[in-house]
């Protein structure tokens, strides 16, 4: 499976009611693909974080921030800084509220449908 497939099953599976999602089922996700990581897209380790971010709290910025830094550059320039920093309740014009962040993440993944990746 590609990673923008990987990405669409998450959806599938999980959906966007983040009151009935695991964050620990999550952070397990994010955990396995920082230690294996699949080359092509950075869709799916992009899509987990945003999980997370919609999920976690200030304690969870860390491993957003792992799998930001630690994997390549493709990789963090996916993850959204944004969401780091308003996890650690950094307060700056460059950080949104957090309810406008979490909109714009389902937003962008409702609809979400893999593309023939590389």
């Amino acid at each position: 499976m590609t990673n923008g497939q990987r990405a669409e099953k998450v959806i599938k599976e999980y959906g966007f009611d983040f009151d009935n999602i695991s964050k620990e089922e999550i952070i397990n996700l994010i955990e396995n693909e920082i230690k294996d990581f699949q080359s092509g897209s950075s869709e799916y380790i992009r899509l987990l974080c945003g999980y997370l971010y919609c999920l976690g709290n200030e304690e969870d910025a860390s491993l957003i921030e792992k799998a930001k830094y630690k994997i390549n550059m493709d990789v963090g320039c996916m993850i959204d800084a944004e969401w780091i920093e308003s996890l650690k309740g950094v307060e700056s014009i460059y950080v949104r509220p957090r309810d406008e962040i979490i909109s714009d993440f389902v937003d962008y993944y409702k609809d979400f449908e893999a593309d023939d990746e590389w």
